[in-house]
């Protein structure tokens, strides 16, 4: 029980700092990125959103907190279901 919430509560988490970090980019101008929230938002998503960023980006449009998110969903869903399965 623990393990599950504790699984749900981290990508909870994790898809809110996406949210944000998404927000923050529409209306923070490019000088203020050095504001302490922003770089925390920016050192917990980047390892997540980097990788995808590669393949999701088409002109100057980036899809990768889109394709994330919809991951983090399916990647919280499978550990559910396992760990439902192991108990």
């Amino acid at each position: 029980m623990f393990l599950q919430t504790f699984i749900v509560l981290l990508f909870r988490i994790l898809q809110f700092a996406i949210l944000i970090r998404i927000f923050l980019s529409w209306v923070a101008p490019m000088g203020q990125q050095s504001n302490p929230i922003f770089v925390f938002l920016y050192q917990i998503t980047e390892p997540i959103l980097a990788p995808i960023r590669r393949y999701t980006t088409f002109g100057m449009i980036d899809f990768s907190p889109l394709v994330a998110m919809i991951g983090l969903q399916i990647l919280e869903g499978f550990l559910l279901q396992l760990l439902a399965r192991a108990a």
